[in-house]
């Protein structure tokens, strides 16, 4: 499956972008879906995850509660809405799609088939 981020770009703290990653190739519903962030000189880390049919999410502690993970598999299409964004949220981010992660490797990229180029999000204070 081929995967295609957009929706970046350059935002004050305190507001908001709203990311897509489009899937092609395969059927979409079968993946597992996450983003994840890669800020400069930092680590790629784990951002948030939705499994296949979207009834389970799951979020890393730092986005809880400003960030919003939801799929739309007849769009092939995953969404992260971020609000309340900080200069922290500054980085790079890639969506990754696998079929069989189990709960263990969900945060983990190396696991994840399929990666996606990413998105520039610059926060500005």
């Amino acid at each position: 499956v081929q995967l295609q981020a957009s929706g970046g770009g350059m935002v004050q703290a305190g507001g908001s972008l709203r990311l897509s990653c489009v899937a092609s190739g395969d059927t979409f519903s079968n993946y597992n879906t996450a983003w994840f962030r890669q800020a400069p000189g930092k680590e790629r880390e784990f951002v948030a995850g939705i499994r296949r049919s979207g009834g389970r999410t799951y979020y890393a502690d730092s986005v809880k509660g400003r960030f919003t993970i939801s799929r739309d598999n007849a769009r092939t299409t995953v969404t992260l809405q971020m609000d309340s964004l900080k200069p922290d949220d500054t980085a790079v981010y890639y969506c990754a799609a696998d079929q069989g992660l189990i709960l263990s490797s969900l945060r983990i990229w190396e696991q994840y088939d399929y990666r996606g180029q990413g998105t520039l999000v610059t926060v500005s204070s």
